[in-house]
């Protein structure tokens, strides 16, 4: 049930300060570890009702990542408090210049359907190590972990701190309209220009965590075996539903045939079908809407593995595609399914070219052996982040940011990046009352002006 007054509740709670103390934070990431561990078989079910997850991926993809993310701000939230210490220029001696560290106040953290339980509680657990109140707003795509997640925060928390708002289309506009300290959005850029346009009503500083098409370079030293089995891995979990999947491939044409050789026997190896095509724990497409939207990115398409669907069970079998043209509905946008399409490319200049051509990817992929072709890559295409001679590992790392870049995102987070996304570094001169040069204050002199230039 909506809260007409939730912001003005926890902006009450938050000015009292009791957020704002280290030994607050670590019990209140505590709170959520230990619940996560107790109730990691509940999370587990809702998952598999949901998306059909397996226990196996659910833990992997959500519950694990979670548990990393937690430890590693707990481990470090002591030092990333301290005021930061800046060099105090010349003519602001004698003076002490430090940052000290605080909390926005209240947040939103609007999540998606496709990982439900990790994409809301790990922008949340970055919001309370960094001392806010905050409301999560779960996806309604997902409504077993939407209720998992409210059923966490209410044992857990009082709604003055941290609450929970169910719901679907009409809760998400009512929220936005609400003077929140920050927002932070993770969901498709279509959506995400939604929320930058409400934000804008209250000059509201945001984060948006979005998609977009991320490509596979394959580069002709590349172990394509190992490229084949990556891919794969990368791009059918929870049945390509997955931001940072990879998108497409970009082969050179005379490795085209022995990599799409290899992307069938790794299909083949992790997701085998029965005599009825169906295969064993795999996810399901969200809803009929993404199901059928997926089955006209199919028609007419030249198959090479894969393509069998059940609207039944919401499942489409990994698919690869050839003979895609640039321009095909199919490369317009993201695909967000079990779909990959393999383009050939001549050389890396023309893969580069073509990556250039379109809307900044949220990840890039690159299989090579060859360090100059990595180093060219890093310095000549822009994306969010992306792996070497793998797929998606980048997001399950605490120890550096992960974000996007123009369409594909804005703003980042995970370990000390969520600890400074909301946070406002407040920068301090704390002045020395002697001595009290006269150089600033007027009547100004030449004398003035000379001792200015000495000193800027």
């Amino acid at each position: 049930m909506i809260t007409t007054d939730i912001v003005s509740i926890q902006k009450e709670y938050f000015h009292s300060g009791c957020t704002r103390s280290l030994k607050f934070r670590l019990d209140a990431l505590h709170k959520i570890s230990s619940w996560v561990k107790e109730h990691e078989q509940a999370i587990l079910e809702a998952l598999k009702a949901d998306l059909n997850k397996s226990e196996t991926e659910g833990y992997l993809t959500e519950i694990g990542v979670l548990n990393e993310e937690i430890r590693y701000l707990s481990k470090n939230l002591h030092r990333w408090m301290r005021n930061r210490r800046a060099r105090t220029p010349l003519m602001l001696i004698p003076a002490k210049s430090f940052r000290v560290c605080d909390p926005y106040g209240v947040v939103l953290i609007m999540s998606p359907w496709n990982y439900p339980f990790l994409l809301s509680i790990d922008p949340l657990v970055g919001a309370i190590a960094a001392g806010n109140c905050a409301v999560v707003k779960p996806s309604a795509y997902a409504p077993q972990t939407s209720l998992v997640i409210s059923r966490m925060v209410r044992e857990c928390f009082p709604p003055e701190y941290i609450t929970v708002v169910e719901g679907g289309r009409a809760e998400n506009a009512w929220l936005l309209e609400q003077a929140f300290d920050y927002i932070f959005f993770t969901g498709s850029t279509s959506v995400g220009k939604t929320v930058m346009e409400a934000a804008s009503a209250h000059l509201t500083p945001v984060s948006l965590e979005l998609g977009g098409k991320s490509p596979v370079i394959i580069e002709e030293s590349a172990d394509l075996d190992l490229a084949a089995k990556r891919i794969v891995f990368g791009k059918f979990i929870n049945a390509g539903q997955t931001c940072v999947a990879p998108d497409y491939v970009l082969v050179p044409e005379s490795l085209q045939d022995r990599l799409q050789e290899k992307l069938i026997h790794w299909i083949d190896v992790f997701y085998p079908a029965n005599k009825q095509g169906l295969i064993a724990d795999y996810p399901r497409i969200v809803n009929e809407k993404h199901f059928n939207r997926l089955l006209g990115l199919l028609q007419n398409k030249k198959i090479i593995k894969g393509g069998e669907s059940s609207r039944q069970s919401l499942t489409i079998n990994p698919t690869l595609i050839t003979g895609v043209l640039p321009d095909d509905p199919l490369m317009q946008e993201e695909i967000f399914g079990p779909i990959l399409p393999v383009l050939t490319c001549n050389s890396l200049s023309q893969a580069v070219e073509f990556i250039r051509s379109r809307p900044k990817p949220l990840a890039l992929y690159l299989f090579t052996k060859d360090n100059s072709v990595k180093k060219r890559v890093y310095r000549e295409l822009s994306f969010g982040g992306g792996c070497v001679n793998d797929t998606l590992l980048h997001v399950a790392s605490s120890t550096f940011p992960f974000g996007g870049v123009e369409a594909s995102g804005m703003g980042s987070y995970h370990g000390k990046a969520s600890f400074d996304t909301f946070t406002h570094f407040k920068s301090i001169v704390d002045k020395g009352m002697w001595p009290d040069p006269s150089l600033r204050y007027r009547p100004y002199t030449m004398a003035t002006i000379n001792w200015l230039k000495r000193l800027f």
